[in-house]
């Protein structure tokens, strides 16, 4: 009979605990489904009095990470503790050095060290595995180097952020602003401790970095990614995008042509009878296309105890069963830097501006789009103050550089009240 699976675990936050409770409830059920008994060895945490709803003096307790991750009595080390740099990436590299296998939630060490921690790993013979790290519970990492392996995949799009999506699908359905919304999501405990990091499109960005290097065989490159936040999406633009049969959406996208890769991370105006358009709350959703199965549409909760330890616990399964792949689909020593690439693929824009309330504002605006090349599809105004007449420009199908020159070229009219926030209508 195989010997016991033995896991440390360092984080029992939400993720961490979940990961406890499943090894103590399911253990029969892990046993029947790997051919191995998974125990846990020891645990960490930064505080060893916090109550977590479970038990935990069976577990020998570590104050270091670094200590669980290179315990003899530790077949898989399982780093839930966070943070790009810190005790999570000294406890990974002391995991690998130790030649344990490492499962991990962190995405934004990942974005940043992939590669490097990839190398090292696969020189080492040990497995990193991260399921969880993108996408909560949805399967895309597995999906991506197993199931969709045959594939040339030849777009990623996604929605990977559920406080992202909580926020302007809140906004939408109460009618309240960005401003009141982040309030609430704050209160409910749905942000980031840094809350930039979710809306500001952080944290989605270091998730699509990860797909973008899986999906093309390309190195890790989050600093390559055109990034923009939610912050100046407003209950406005919401309306606006209702009223023409649009949702906003935090939409990733990514894709590998011949001047390099592609890779966004920007609120879009995406169809409402869509599946990204009808995506509501917490709820994330990844598109991949690939040349032989056209698309895989997968759905599901982004975040949480139960979604993030079920990922966990599928990557130290998939250990169990012997089933051991290179970190990123391929050996990390064949990935190439791909060249970045600014999208140039024409789509219409919205463009919401205000206006100085005088004769020719708007006259100047449309000879400026004009001359970039942008023609103007719907033109509308709407609440005149006694200063400002607020605009909504809708693009024909245009390139985002003519429309940034049409922008720039604005700031010498003399007519814009504020800046113009500017969204892509994409195509999903």
């Amino acid at each position: 009979m195989n010997a016991p699976l033995r896991l440390g675990i360092a984080g029992l936050g939400t993720v961490g605990i979940g990961v406890v409770k499943i090894v103590r409830q399911h253990a029969a059920l892990l046993e029947a489904r790997t051919g191995r008994k998974i125990e846990i060895s020891a645990v960490s945490a930064r505080s060893r009095d916090k109550d977590r709803g479970v038990p935990l003096n069976g577990y020998v307790w570590e104050d270091d990470p670094v200590a669980v991750a290179t315990r003899d009595d530790v077949d898989i080390y399982v780093e839930l503790i966070g943070g790009t740099d810190g005790p999570a990436k000294a406890s990974v590299e002391a995991a690998i050095a130790a030649g344990k296998d490492v499962v991990t939630a962190n995405k934004a060490m990942l974005a940043i060290h992939g590669q490097a921690l990839a190398e090292a790993a696969e020189a080492k013979g040990v497995s990193l595995r991260y399921e969880a790290a993108v996408a909560g519970g949805i399967p895309v990492i597995k999906s991506l180097t197993e199931g969709l392996a045959g594939n040339e995949i030849t777009r990623i799009v996604g929605v990977m952020n559920g406080s992202c999506n909580y926020i302007l699908t809140r906004m939408e359905s109460a009618g309240l602003s960005y401003a009141e919304v982040f309030a609430e999501a704050d209160g409910l405990g749905y942000l980031e401790a840094d809350p930039q990091l979710d809306v500001g499109g952080i944290d989605a960005a270091h998730k699509l970095a990860i797909l973008s290097s899986i999906a093309f065989g390309t190195r890790v490159d989050f600093d390559g990614i055109e990034l923009e936040g939610i912050e100046r999406v407003s209950i406005d633009d919401i309306h606006h995008a209702a009223d023409m049969g649009y949702k906003i959406k935090l939409l990733g996208v990514a894709q590998k042509t011949g001047r390099g890769l592609e890779q966004r991370m920007m609120p879009c105006l995406v169809p409402d009878t869509s599946p990204f358009g009808q995506l509501q709350g917490g709820t994330n959703m990844v598109a991949v296309e690939g040349h032989a199965v056209e698309q895989v549409v997968l759905r599901g909760p982004g975040a949480g105890e139960g979604p993030t330890a079920s990922a966990v616990m599928g990557d130290v399964c998939d250990i169990a069963r012997g089933l051991r792949l290179p970190v990123f689909g391929q050996p990390a020593d064949t990935l190439t830097d791909a060249p970045r690439a600014a999208s140039i693929l024409p789509a219409p824009y919205y463009l919401r501006m205000a206006l100085v309330d005088k004769p020719g504002a708007l006259a100047k605006i449309a000879t400026v789009l004009g001359d970039a090349g942008v023609s103007i599809d719907r033109m509308r105004q709407y609440g005149h103050s006694d200063t400002t007449a607020p605009v909504l420009i809708v693009t024909h199908t245009c390139t985002r550089s003519a429309v940034n020159e049409a922008l720039e070229a604005m700031q010498d009219t003399g007519v814009l009240a504020s800046d113009p926030v500017v969204l892509r209508i994409e195509a999903v």
